[in-house]
């Protein structure tokens, strides 16, 4: 990758206030929440201040997408049975229609067009890549059959394209190792009945998969306690609306100390994620007392058993096949801090989930950090090394969402980090000689001509549309919103018009 000083160009800069003939041209790579919202903010800091830094109050970005489809972690990456999840599609798909952005689904950095390709034709290179990778699981046994980690389960009940369409279901007693958002959710679509997404967007073949799912006994695992868990308000609330499902707690693990509740209670998040774990905890106890039902007070024949205060330490097998799991106890101090116990405990199961956490994409010739899993950056600004390694920023490089911060927080807050990029990323261009206008071909219908001549087809806001308008026609017909369709050939054919 060669470094693109700003400090060379030799053209005359304008007058800060002044306006500038030529757009800004943004190049985003990747089209899920952290892109859009990018863009999104970009256009709206140029109204109302580019005219001042001299950049000029417009710019043209093009979203690159490697999918044949936008909206990444919202569409391939969240449970279906979240209620809130269409909304925020539908707030993604209002900033992509906008004509002051462009989408280049389809199309894959790296592979189609790569770095150079880009910084002859757009001011700045803005990397939202995301993540679609586990982070390893490292302890005995993580090689067994029956051990699967949470973001390909997810991709399946997803409809990612290319995912394995089949999933084995017949384990009767599973593990999620996790707590967290993630965790959560593969633990809710383990214990759900197939019939409770039709509601949803879910493919066929993801319902058929679910009818068929064994599994009537959950163990959730959590490090820490519940002041240290990572949960949503809106998760926990939709645990406790489990149809046919009695929660298990161990009351003990409720049992808090004083400093504990009033260090969680000094964070708003925690304290309110802590008060519905409790509300968790009074439900577990009703369902029990009423003789093992769910929260409807009908008889439940699933089990979700949450356990605070343990850490896998050993998956046990026989035969290559997964046949148990061993935690170890943990204690935990006011300050989050873990210390082990060396007591343990074995639990029969049959599979194991980890969401332990994703790992974020890397990005051929960009800087890579492994200790964070992120993209070499200091405030969004790409570097040559990770932060404290004497890393110096790359001209006209940027990261925003899970590419720079990791693969942490909620999708709401994509927004802070992008306010961050965006603002950095203007400040730099405002104090370029040229205003940030580094491009040499600044010709709009360049990166099509470039496209089409490698023979590449990009599917664009209009092609996504007529995705949209099948996947809700085809739900239409079985009484459903939409139905989504996973094949990527499918995708291509219903996007070009075929």
């Amino acid at each position: 990758m060669s470094d693109n000083n700003v400090n060379d160009s030799t053209m005359p800069a304008p007058a800060r206030g002044e306006e500038v003939g030529s757009p800004l041209r943004v190049a985003v790579i990747g089209a899920g929440p952290a892109g859009v919202y990018a863009s999104d903010i970009l256009l709206r800091q140029l109204r109302e201040k580019g005219v001042d830094l001299g950049l000029g109050d417009h710019a043209r970005i093009d979203l690159f997408e490697k999918l044949p489809v936008p909206f990444g972690l919202v569409r391939y990456g969240v449970a279906p049975d979240h209620p809130s999840i269409k909304y925020i599609a539908g707030a993604l798909e209002k900033t992509l229609d906008n004509p002051e952005i462009h989408l280049y689904a389809d199309v894959e950095f790296g592979k189609d067009v790569n770095l150079d390709d880009l910084l002859e034709r757009y001011d700045v290179v803005l990397f939202a890549t995301g993540a679609v990778d586990d982070r390893p699981l490292q302890i005995a046994g993580h090689e067994l059959d029956g051990v699967h980690g949470a973001a390909h389960f997810v991709e399946w009940y997803d409809g990612y394209p290319d995912a394995d369409q089949d999933w084995p279901l017949d384990a009767k007693q599973v593990a999620v190792i996790g707590g967290g958002n993630v965790a959560m959710d593969v633990s809710r679509i383990l214990m759900r009945r197939a019939d409770d997404l039709l509601g949803t967007d879910i493919p066929d073949n993801v319902y058929q998969g679910i009818q068929g799912n064994q599994a009537r006994e959950l163990h959730m695992f959590i490090r820490r306690g519940p002041a240290q868990a990572k949960f949503s308000v809106q998760e926990l609330r939709e645990l406790e609306k489990l149809p046919g499902v009695q929660i298990v707690i161990d009351e003990e693990d409720f049992d808090l100390d004083q400093e504990t509740i009033e260090r969680a209670g000094a964070d708003k998040l925690t304290r309110q994620m802590l008060e519905e774990l409790f509300t968790i905890r009074e439900m577990a106890e009703d369902m029990a007392e009423d003789g093992g039902v769910d929260f409807e007070g009908n008889p439940a024949d699933r089990r979700f058993y949450m356990h605070f205060y343990r850490m896998p330490a050993a998956i046990i097998g026989q035969d290559g096949k997964v046949t148990g799991i061993r935690v170890e106890k943990t204690k935990v101090t006011p300050e989050g801090t873990m210390e082990e116990t060396s007591q343990y405990e074995e639990y029969p199961v049959q599979a194991v989930y980890h969401a332990i956490g994703y790992k974020p994409a890397e990005v051929p010739g960009i800087p890579y950090d492994f200790s964070g899993y992120t993209l070499s950056n200091v405030h969004g600004r790409v570097t040559t090394a990770p932060e404290g390694q004497d890393g110096r920023p790359i001209d006209r490089l940027y990261a925003t969402g899970w590419a720079k911060r990791g693969p942490v927080g909620l999708i709401g807050s994509t927004k802070s980090d992008a306010l961050e990029t965006i603002g950095n990323m203007l400040d730099d261009l405002a104090a370029s000689p040229t205003r940030g206008r580094f491009a040499q071909d600044r010709d709009d219908d360049s990166i099509d001509r470039f496209l089409a001549d490698k023979g590449i087809q990009p599917i664009d806001f209009a092609g996504w549309k007529r995705v949209d308008a099948y996947e809700r026609a085809e739900g239409a017909r079985v009484g459903r919103e939409h139905i989504k369709v996973i094949d990527p050939d499918q995708l291509r054919k219903l996007a070009h018009g075929e």
